[in-house]
């Protein structure tokens, strides 16, 4: 029986992919669990179709992605803590930290895609990497500055 497979299934094939398989492990296990659907006509434009609306829907977002890059570019984070003596903090300047930051400038984005290799401990000027999309990367100039 020949069949569009709706997920990727190990051993198989891919998403939106056309294989064979056994008449029984289409009609009583892949069917069913809505792992594939019967090959026809009708069903390869609903694929083709969902395929073509999950590609523009991935175009907007990167694009969206890359004009908050252009925002993140140009902006630079100040981020006042309380200091010590030598420019130790009291505390550290984390992910979270900057996260927060971020959204007092309006800028919305996801706190796991902030990426710091380790927290901050001094006074200073830091480069952090945003992830915005699989494909767009952005550095945020952070400034850490004493109260």
């Amino acid at each position: 029986m020949e069949i569009i497979l709706l997920k990727d299934i190990e051993n198989l094939g891919q998403e939106g992919q056309t294989v064979k398989v056994e008449d029984g492990y289409a009609r009583n296990f892949l069917i069913p669990k809505k792992m594939a659907v019967l090959y026809t006509a009708g069903a390869v434009k609903v694929i083709e179709a969902k395929r073509r609306k999950a590609a523009l829907k991935a175009e907007k977002e990167k694009n969206a992605a890359q004009e908050l890059a252009k925002t993140i570019s140009q902006l630079s984070l100040t981020i006042p803590v309380e200091a010590g003596v030598n420019d130790t903090l009291f505390g550290s300047v984390t992910a979270d930290t900057i996260f927060n930051a971020l959204q007092q400038e309006g800028i919305h984005i996801d706190k796991r895609n902030i990426s710091i290799d380790e927290p901050i401990r001094k006074l200073g000027i830091y480069t952090v990497e945003v992830k915005l999309y699989p494909e767009v990367k952005e550095n945020l100039k952070v400034w850490v500055v004493k109260k």
